[in-house]
């Protein structure tokens, strides 16, 4: 049970979305500006109707386009908060949370709305303006009016945005902790990768109003169901290759790129001939150290000229091009006191694997290099 949802129309915004959270879990939904995230939620609030599909939440209907049910938002009991809150200016934070009380009797408001702000951690600036509310308190306030109806789906809309980096970091950890208490679907719209995979169970990505890959964040994020996924994720080791054959009694899948051959983990169905996409996420291309060559098997070893090197504070970005694929790069980070001791800099050449375990296959897709 939860929150089930398929949602298509050709225009005036497109959409061929799926998506599922279940009972206590939170999804995240990302995607690029104009991919059709807020439209999506809006969606499934009710404050917008899309031409075809259908929305069940905990087994009842909520729209189903067929049928031409489409409940009011009153009736769909949905907790939304906004990106820029939409709180009442002339309201105090009790007052914006009592507004939304509208279903218990007035004598029983103004300590609901008490024990909500306390949950969001606001005791004590009950009788405080939005105006007089730093980011971080006005969130919380529209969180806690939010949870004002007992909804049964919570609804974020890029709810951190306006913060700064450590009032996000610190309402990311009170959504966490929060969560559990709630046991209620959440759905969390977000442009932010890191952010998607710290808080989410799931990330379903979203492009142009299509729903494109779902799963847990780490899979999303190294594992791209396409290309165009690949770049989503900003995924950059994006190369295109050649399946050579297959080595089933050593465990490998051979890849021509180049005039490299890698091993890369066992794939039967891959023809061999076949052009394909491969992609390896930049936390796995590792580093030799001049002291310790690559053994080689598994690893990958390719020498490379660096390039460009950025420093990010303690880490570095780095920039190589492999011997033998002058005219792509190979993207990595390591702490910059690793890129010292190894003196790594711009024009040096240095060795680098490839892991066999890391690299993952995908469909051709001749935009790639």
């Amino acid at each position: 049970m939860g929150l089930e949802a398929r949602l298509e129309q050709q225009g005036p915004i497109p959409l061929q979305a799926e998506l599922s959270v279940a009972q206590g879990e939170l999804v995240a939904l990302v995607g690029p500006s104009g991919s059709g995230k807020t439209t999506l939620l809006r969606c499934l609030a009710g404050l917008y109707r899309a031409a075809g599909g259908r929305i069940t939440v905990n087994g009842e209907t909520w729209f189903d386009a067929e049928r031409r049910i489409h409940l009011t938002p009153q009736a769909r009991r949905c907790g939304l908060v906004f990106q820029h809150y939409a709180l009442f200016p002339h309201l105090d934070a009790l007052g914006n949370v009592m507004a939304a009380l509208g279903q218990l009797p007035r004598q029983e408001r103004r300590e609901r709305a008490r024990e909500l702000l306390e949950l969001v951690h606001l005791a004590g600036l009950e009788a405080r303006r939005p105006a007089a509310l730093s980011g971080g308190q006005q969130q919380r306030v529209a969180l806690a009016r939010a949870l004002a109806r007992d909804p049964r789906v919570l609804l974020l809309d890029e709810p951190f945005s306006a913060v700064d980096q450590v009032t996000r970091r610190k309402l990311q950890r009170e959504l966490a902790q929060l969560r559990s208490r709630l046991g209620i679907p959440i759905l969390l719209v977000t442009h932010d990768l890191e952010e998607a995979a710290a808080l989410a169970d799931r990330m379903v990505i979203l492009h142009q109003g299509k729903s494109l890959q779902q799963g847990p964040p780490q899979e999303v994020l190294t594992r791209p169901a396409s290309a165009e996924v690949a770049r989503l994720v900003d995924l950059r080791n994006l190369y295109s290759g050649e399946i050579l054959g297959q080595e089933p009694e050593r465990g490998f899948t051979l890849l021509r790129w180049g005039d490299h051959v890698l091993e890369v983990r066992p794939q039967p169905e891959r023809r061999r001939g076949e052009r394909v996409c491969w992609v390896i996420p930049p936390g796995t291309v590792l580093l030799h150290r001049r002291d310790r060559p690559s053994r080689g098997e598994r690893e990958n070893p390719v020498e490379a000229t660096v390039t460009e090197m950025v420093r990010l504070g303690e880490n570095c970005s780095l920039e190589l091009r492999a011997l033998g694929r002058p005219q792509v790069a190979i993207s990595l980070m390591l702490p910059t006191h690793v890129a010292q001791r190894n003196g790594v800099a711009p024009g040096e050449k240095v060795r680098v694997s490839l892991l066999a375990d890391a690299i993952h296959l995908l469909d051709h897709d001749p935009s790639v290099a």
